[in-house]
């Protein structure tokens, strides 16, 4: 692909979701935020009960955009040298040096499988990768591959023996997906898929370099004036005892969401715009990816616990309640 344009990313999504549904039943919209995440070189938190296909999901997707992938399965006793890599003491031509041996974070698509099972310190490993694409060892940077995704996944029933993540780590998300139960018919042709015939082999119908140049676009597309705005009063609304919080936050949420869901907002609507074959985003864009933006950024305090609301309950609210201004 030589020159891409609004109407090319469509294309390019189609085929990445026409080759994901050879194996994936339901789950349309976590597949088009999954993408959405890639396009705008952010990272998911994928949440679900086990049995979801949250493994598969993502490993189809590797296999699809013809990256490398790696899946790093956390467990309480993973460090960070299991990740990122460590320096060995070899011998060579009779003097001891330390040579570099890279950790499975050197792969365009990573998995964390169940990352709240391992340590803060284990956790922390992926900080620097996440945000600035690149790893410290010895003294020494190394760039991770380009695209890098890092996809996260957590059990919500299970906590015992778990370590929640820190908000500076979920911060560092783009999105967090709520995977749900699939319908009766859905979970159907699950079953026969799986228990009458062998799972098709996904072919690479995307290249790298494809989706490099869909990222380029996403950050190079225009924004209005307005749809930044109505972003960013957004996000200002879930801040409590703020200029331009609204009342459900003032009741209900101990901390607000940051510049970066802003920031996320965004670019997230830029890249579903693509999506859908236009140049430039809407308002309604925003409000498409606004819950997977903001629902792991905005902390509630002990009232919501009490009158048993959670932050999506919240951000409802917000969402209907933030109007479209004129900027």
């Amino acid at each position: 692909m030589t020159e891409i344009s609004a109407q090319s990313v469509k294309e390019v999504y189609r085929r990445i979701s026409d080759d994901l549904g050879k194996v994936i039943v339901g789950q349309d919209q976590i597949v088009k935020l999954l993408v959405v995440s890639l396009f705008s070189r952010g990272h998911c938190l994928l949440v679900g009960v086990p049995g979801l296909a949250k493994t598969l999901l993502v490993k189809s997707l590797a296999e699809v955009l013809h990256l490398s992938f790696k899946r790093i399965q956390f467990t309480p006793d993973l460090m960070p040298a299991d990740i990122i890599g460590s320096e060995l003491l070899q011998e060579r031509e009779r003097r001891l040096e330390f040579e570099y041996q890279a950790g499975p974070i050197f792969a365009n698509l990573l998995l964390a499988d169940e990352i709240n099972r391992t340590p803060p310190k284990t956790q922390s490993a992926l900080l620097e990768a996440m945000q600035e694409r690149k790893v410290t060892v010895g003294g020494t940077s190394r760039p991770l591959p380009d695209p890098f995704l890092v996809v996260a996944t957590q059990n919500p029933i299970e906590q015992e023996g778990t370590y929640p993540l820190p908000e500076a780590q979920l911060d560092r998300f783009m999105f967090s997906l709520y995977l749900d139960y699939p319908r009766k018919e859905e979970e159907a042709e699950i079953v026969k898929r799986t228990t009458l015939m062998q799972l098709p082999a996904l072919t690479p119908s995307v290249t790298a370099e494809e989706i490099l140049q869909v990222q380029r676009l996403v950050l190079a597309a225009p924004v209005s004036d307005h749809v930044i705005g109505y972003a960013v009063d957004l996000v200002t609304a879930t801040r409590p005892n703020r200029v331009g919080a609204l009342q459900p936050a003032r009741d209900y949420v101990e901390w607000g969401a940051g510049p970066r869901a802003s920031q996320c907002l965004v670019l997230g609507a830029k890249a579903l715009a693509l999506l859908k074959g236009k140049l430039t985003p809407e308002v309604e864009d925003v409000r498409e990816v606004a819950f997977p933006v903001l629902q792991h950024r905005v902390i509630t305090n002990y009232r919501a616990t009490g009158a048993g609301k959670k932050s999506r309950d919240i951000l409802e609210t917000l969402i209907k309640q933030v109007k479209e201004k004129e900027y």
